[in-house]
Formats: C-alpha cells, sequence, structure tokens
C-alpha cells in the first residue's frame, strides 16, 4: 500500500512539473545549507571590470573613450555579467562561498598618465563619489539583484572599501578641499608616520583622515548631487548620521557613513579595506563599530534575508603583512595591531606564495593550523597565491595549476581565488606594463574549447566544493596521519556542529590503502570526493582505487 502511494505521489508531482523549464525547476529546489565559517571561507576574487561583460550598453560613460596603455581602460565586465554567472552556478560549481568585488563606487571621469600609458579608473580605487554606483558597472537594481542571486545560493558578497584616499586629480576630476585632503609629501614607508600622513603616490589626494575637524562637504559632490537631483536627500541622511553617532563632521565619518550605506540597503556581507597600514588604526575600529551597527541593522529590518548568525566580515589589506607575525605589524619604529582592540577579522597574508615554493604541504598545513590556534585564535588570516598587484605571483606562467588548487584550497585559513586561477588566465600578457599584466579579461573562451582548461577547471571544482562542504578543511584543526603515502585529518566544531574529513595527496594511481583508523571506524561507509566513488572502512583502512593522486575522504 505505502508503495502505491509513493508512486501516485511521484506521478502527481511529474505532471505538476510538465512544462517548466529546468531555470523553473532549479529556483524552485533550494541547495542543502551549509555550514559556513569566514575563516574557511572559498572567497573569489575579480576586477568587476574584468570578469564578464552582462550590459554592453553601459561600456562608455562620462565620455571616456581616449586610447589607453594595453588593458588600462574599461573592458565592459559589469555586475550584471557577475550576477549571470551566479545564476549559471559557475561560482556553486567551483565551491565558492564568498565573492570579492574591487569598488564598484563612481570613478574619476578622466584618466592619468603613469608613465605606463594613459589609465581610466577601471579597477575601482579612484574614488570620485562615494554615494553612487559607476555607470560602467551598473546601476543599484543590478546590485540588489546580485545580492539576492548569491545569497539564494548560500554565497556572501564582499565589496572593497578605500578610505585612504580619493582618485587623482584631473581636468574632469578637480583636487577636493585642502580641510579634507593632503597632497603631500609622498610617503618614504620607513617610518609609521611616513607610512600613514603622507600620499601614496604622486597626485592621489590622501584624506585627512587622522583629523576631527569639522568640514563642509566638498563644492564639486555639492554640484554633482544637485545636477542629480538629490542634494536635499544627502544632507539630510548625513545629517541623521551625524545626530546618531555624535561623531565629528570629519572627513572620514563622511566616508564611513556613505559605505556603511551599501551594508544597510543591499545586506553585503564584508568588507576587504583597502590601505589599511596607510590609515590610523583607530580609523578602522571606528568603521567596524559602524559596519556593524549598519549590519545589525539590515538584519532586524530584513529578517527574511538573515542567512546566518555571522558577524560583519572585515578583512583589511596591510600590504607585507605575513602570517608569521601573529596580531602585529611591524614598521620599523612601531608596531601596530589591527586585530585587537576590535577591527579587522582577518588580514592578507602576503606570505602564502613563498611559503608555498619553500616548505612541503605538511610543514605548511600544520604551521598554519598552529598559528591560527595560537597566535590568531578567534581570528583568521585571508591566503592567496596571485592577485591584482602582485607582480610576484606563485605560479606567472601557469605552469603549476594542480599544485596550486592544491596549495591554496586545502590549506587553513580562508582561501583567495583570484578569477581565473581555476581556468589557468595568463598572468603575462605581451605589451602591458605594470600589473596590467594580472589583469587581463576572463578566459571565457578557453574554458569552454580548451580542453586542457577544462581539467584544470574540473580540479578546482573538486577541491572547492570539497572546501565549501567542509569548514574543517579551512577552519579545523589539522593532523597529520601517515607521511608516506601523505595523509591528513582535519576536525572541526562549533557547537553542537562536528566536521571530520581525510586528504591524501600526492599518491599512486591505481589501488591506495590508506590507514584512517585515527578518525573513521570500521564499517563506516565512506566516499571519495574527488573520485565519486563509496569505501567502506575495514580493519581500519580503506582502499581506494582511482586514476587521480588525490583522495578527498567523507563520511557519508
Amino acid at each position: 500500500m505505502k508503495k502505491i502511494i509513493a508512486l501516485l505521489m511521484l506521478t502527481l508531482t511529474l505532471s505538476c512539473n510538465q512544462g517548466n523549464s529546468e531555470e523553473e525547476l532549479a529556483e524552485v529546489i533550494e541547495p542543502p545549507k551549509q555550514h559556513f565559517d569566514w575563516e574557511g571561507a572559498n572567497l573569489y576574487f575579480l576586477l568587476t571590470d574584468r570578469f564578464n561583460n552582462g550590459d554592453p550598453s553601459n561600456d562608455i560613460n562620462f565620455d571616456r573613450t581616449r586610447e589607453t596603455g594595453k588593458l588600462r581602460g574599461f573592458e565592459g565586465g559589469d555586475i550584471k555579467g557577475i550576477t549571470q554567472k551566479i545564476k549559471e552556478g559557475y561560482f556553486s560549481d567551483l565551491g565558492i562561498n564568498a565573492i570579492w568585488m574591487t569598488p564598484i563606487v563612481e570613478q574619476i571621469h578622466g584618466g592619468t598618465d603613469e608613465g605606463t600609458g594613459f589609465t581610466y579608473g577601471f579597477h575601482g580605487y579612484w574614488t570620485k563619489d562615494w554615494t553612487k554606483i559607476d555607470p560602467n558597472f551598473g546601476t543599484k537594481e543590478d546590485l540588489h539583484e546580485l545580492v539576492n542571486e548569491a545569497h539564494a545560493r548560500g554565497i556572501r558578497v564582499v565589496l572593497d572599501a578605500v578610505i585612504n584616499h580619493t582618485g587623482p586629480v584631473t581636468e574632469k576630476d578637480p583636487v577636493w578641499p585642502e580641510s579634507w585632503v593632503r597632497t603631500s609629501p609622498k610617503c618614504a614607508f620607513d617610518t609609521y608616520e611616513h607610512t600613514v600622513t603622507c600620499t601614496l603616490v604622486e597626485n592621489l589626494p590622501d584624506i585627512l583622515t587622522e583629523s576631527n575637524e569639522a568640514v563642509e562637504l566638498p563644492p564639486q559632490l555639492v554640484q554633482k548631487w544637485k545636477a542629480e537631483g538629490r542634494y536635499e536627500r544627502e544632507v539630510k541622511e548625513l545629517d541623521a548620521f551625524f545626530e546618531r553617532t555624535g561623531h565629528p563632521r570629519a572627513p572620514r565619518f563622511y566616508i564611513m557613513k556613505w559605505l556603511t550605506d551599501y551594508i544597510k540597503e543591499f545586506g553585503v556581507d564584508g568588507y576587504r579595506v583597502d590601505t589599511v597600514k596607510h590609515t590610523e588604526e583607530f580609523v578602522w575600529q571606528e568603521f567596524k563599530e559602524e559596519c556593524d551597527t549598519a549590519f545589525n541593522l539590515f538584519k532586524s529590518n530584513n529578517p527574511d534575508k538573515v542567512l546566518d548568525d555571522n558577524a560583519f566580515y572585515l578583512v583589511g589589506e596591510v600590504y607585507n603583512y605575513n602570517i608569521s607575525s601573529g596580531q602585529y605589524y611591524e614598521f620599523g619604529d612601531r608596531k601596530v595591531n589591527y586585530f585587537n582592540p576590535p577591527s579587522f577579522h582577518s588580514l592578507i597574508n602576503f606570505e602564502f606564495k613563498w611559503n608555498a615554493q619553500q616548505v612541503t604541504f605538511e610543514e605548511h598545513f600544520k604551521r598554519y593550523s598552529d598559528t591560527l590556534s595560537t597566535a590568531l585564535q578567534g581570528f583568521g588570516t585571508l591566503n592567496y597565491l596571485s592577485s591584482h598587484d602582485d607582480g610576484s605571483p606563485f605560479d606567472p606562467n601557469r605552469e603549476k595549476s594542480y599544485e596550486s588548487a592544491n596549495r591554496l584550497l586545502l590549506s587553513p585559513g580562508t582561501s583567495q581565488v583570484y578569477y581565473g586561477d581555476e581556468s589557468a588566465r595568463p598572468l603575462v600578457i605581451e605589451g602591458t606594463q605594470g600589473d596590467a599584466t594580472l589583469r587581463s579579461f576572463m578566459n571565457w573562451d578557453a574554458i569552454a574549447n580548451d580542453d586542457n582548461t577544462k581539467n584544470v577547471l574540473t580540479h578546482w571544482q573538486r577541491l572547492g566544493t570539497f572546501r565549501a562542504k567542509h569548514p574543517a578543511i579551512g577552519a579545523g584543526v589539522h593532523q597529520m596521519i601517515t607521511q608516506s603515502p601523505y595523509t591528513f585529518y582535519r576536525s572541526y566544531q562549533k557547537g553542537e556542529y562536528k566536521d571530520l574529513v581525510v586528504v591524501g595527496l600526492e599518491l599512486n594511481k591505481g589501488d591506495k590503502v590508506l590507514d584512517v583508523s585515527k578518525v573513521f571506524e570500521d564499517g563506516d561507509v565512506l566516499r571519495d570526493a574527488y573520485s565519486n566513488q563509496e569505501i567502506i572502512v575495514s580493519e581500519g583502512k580503506v582502499n581506494v582505487n582511482s586514476e587521480f593522486d588525490i583522495v578527498l575522504l567523507e563520511k557519508q
């Protein structure tokens, strides 16, 4: 009788679904919710302008038509293009559970010649107006859709915050008032003061972040907002912000208000903060407080959009910070803690790529696990092998894409996948100067048509989805099982949630016998997530027969 009822229910379900497209069915069937921990997240970093062009109609704005140096102009990538790939499942298939985009705020309308060819602000770090999305990147409606589509798939969204400086001065972009910025001296980087109270490079006005003096709005913003018909609204919101917080109307607090509006309105989950060490550390403590307030307000106003109880994520770029330094960065004449008093959850780890070249997997993994459970306990690190402004990537010629995935995606800490790491996007582009070589457009054609690229992508997908499913990989405790063959396990517990996995690397292809007696019991049914086969533990061991030299074991 039960079988008959089940068949009737199945028939009814199929008949109800007849005529529905695969896309409609995908919207009905929600993927299983996975435990998420920022310390073990798999974060995808992309240049908004260089990933995918979802709307060619917004490719040219503000008469940005001058010929530029190679890869130094806008290439058409936009928010809609990212959303398109979210909907297609590209990020989910890659095991990505957080996306970090370069700044999307309105950029200077002109450009500069830095000796590397004429350049527009395609990268997002040359702000003209923090309160508006640059039309080359999209609209507020586009960002709402991106966040909603990402969240529906368990993917967090991290924006990029710049408080240290405005964009360069051009014929179209006048310098901000002296009450807002300094234009000299240029940083010498030999002391704390010569790193903070100065301009990073020539013609990049430095916000007076140390000042508590009240200032009026820059006249160029007043003129701009009036022309756009939103001056009164913007001023009213600023008045409310300063009345609520009691902060002086100093430059940094204006910018904090403008940046945290993206949290309150869109529900973004975190900020990667630019040029951290070039700004006083107390600024980041203040920024964290305002970010937390905005995030809590969004959650209270939108209870149906709350993903979990994770706090707002702040990761800082303290250039040349290394995980071996623990919580401190050394300026030469002063040490600064950017974690505590409370400011950043994580800092970008500039040491990871060097460790990957110099030590074995076991030395690498154990050191990171030990550091994260001692000197950095309660905090995190963001590891990377290539990035948008690091001229010495781990694998510039893309000859070690498989090892790169193993190193990055299986390491303790948060992993930063730079767009194209997973598809061996070239990092050496003939005819470019400076960091432009790192910023070519995403190699979608190779992904679609080149078999070698497809194989590399498959490897990154298998490791990435395993990592996303198991927070033990990035946020757990590492323990070697055997040195030869090289196997280890990771264990993780938070509240009642527990996670345990076993990984084998550099194994022989074909039959592999692995000791799992320290982790699993006889009779346990395991799955090798890499070869997608079921295995049963017997006498403390598992026998895996696959053509691969890697094993990813999880309990069914």
